[in-house]
């Protein structure tokens, strides 16, 4: 792994993470997760205040950059649940089929190299009656500004490791979803990158 991606890009992912829009919208997402939980992507573990103890009784960390996951672990005093960090992509989660009740992304699936992978194994361990809980910017409906993210993916993915052009609700409908709650549209900043999804989908 190149010194960008090893060292330089996960503190500004952490950076970025911290910026108020997001702390304005956090509590959209980690909050509503019951039971055995699995969060892709807990970068230096930002939601881990969020989960309550008396909804939650694991939390599955996974994190491919042993950076993060060092941040991640500074944060574990801000939770009583038990936590395990688990060094791996999306692609391939090192658990079990349907052994978790809740997946939790927060502006994780844009990272995801191969995301049509990555949520075909969120959808293989999540249980039968288990919820992906999901907060993510993606593809915006305007065609102008569409075609500026697919332009842009060529220095996005590479400098930021963020693909600016996904289309979430196709993706995840695709994956083998439904859309129990499903909200649209763009929040403060840029409109390259504020268009978001917002919702929970379970497994059919």
């Amino acid at each position: 792994m190149s010194y960008w991606q090893d060292k330089i890009l996960p503190a500004m992912i952490d950076r970025g993470m911290r910026n108020d829009v997001m702390a304005e919208q956090r509590h959209r997402a980690a909050p509503y997760a019951t039971g055995r939980v699995l969060e892709i992507g807990m970068g230096s573990g930002l939601n881990l205040p969020l989960y309550s103890p008396e909804k939650v009784t694991h939390i599955f960390g996974l994190e491919p950059s042993a950076a993060l996951r060092e941040k991640a672990n500074e944060m574990l005093d801000s939770t009583t649940i038990p936590v395990e960090f688990l060094a791996a992509g999306a692609e391939s989660i090192p658990l079990e089929s349907r052994s978790v009740d809740t997946v939790v992304s927060s502006w994780t699936l844009c990272s995801i190299p191969d995301v049509e992978a990555g949520l075909q194994e969120i959808r293989r361990v999540l249980k039968p009656d288990g919820r992906f809980v999901f907060l993510e910017h993606g593809r915006a409906p305007d065609p102008a500004v569409a075609a500026w993210q697919h332009r842009l993916r060529g220095i996005s993915r590479p400098l930021l490791g963020c693909d600016l052009s996904y289309p979430m609700d196709q993706l995840i409908l695709e994956a083998g979803f439904e859309f129990p709650q499903l909200e649209t549209g763009y929040l403060k900043g840029p409109r390259l990158i504020s268009y978001h999804y917002i919702g929970q989908a379970k497994p059919i």
